[in-house]
């Protein structure tokens, strides 16, 4: 059995973006892994019980805390996601995930600080770190050519 990927659904087209649109990638490798069906497309935040569209929502610096820009502390919908999404990792037996980046669930490397301006700063959001915590590589769609040299390794 060919190994899975996991992918943020909004890469390819899905209308889970915390504004009701998407990141939709169209790029050949995506294409060819979709037509392949070898994609597991998801959204943490979705799978955590918050709807589309929904309020902007960054974590706080230096914690797994996360809150809109409403105020609203959303936390526990996160970590259900990130539950939710490594249960599905391990059920599809991924080898890899591609990531949004930036996100406050799916960023790899760097997110927003949690003042909701623009700050960016050196951390990974929520799913992200538990994906990469139970051994899982994350990859943003920044760094496909590296996901797609993992996948070759893999394949």
């Amino acid at each position: 059995m060919k190994p899975k990927i996991l992918i943020s659904a909004c890469l390819i087209g899905e209308n889970v973006k915390y504004d009701g649109g998407n990141n939709a990638l169209h790029v050949k490798i995506l294409e060819q892994w979709k037509e392949e069906g070898v994609l597991v497309p998801l959204c943490p935040e979705v799978l955590g019980g918050l709807n589309v569209p929904r309020s902007a929502c960054e974590v706080i610096e230096g914690t797994r805390t996360v809150i809109c820009k409403t105020g609203e502390d959303v936390t526990q919908e996160f970590a259900q996601g990130a539950k939710e999404s490594l249960r599905l990792a391990k059920e599809e037996g991924v080898c890899m995930a591609i990531l949004k980046a930036r996100s406050p669930s799916c960023g790899k490397d760097i997110i927003y600080d949690g003042t909701f301006t623009s700050t960016r700063v050196n951390d990974s959001g929520i799913t992200c770190k538990l994906l990469q915590e139970s051994g899982i590589p994350v990859f943003s769609e920044e760094e496909l050519s590296f996901a797609e040299a993992f996948w070759r390794q893999k394949g």
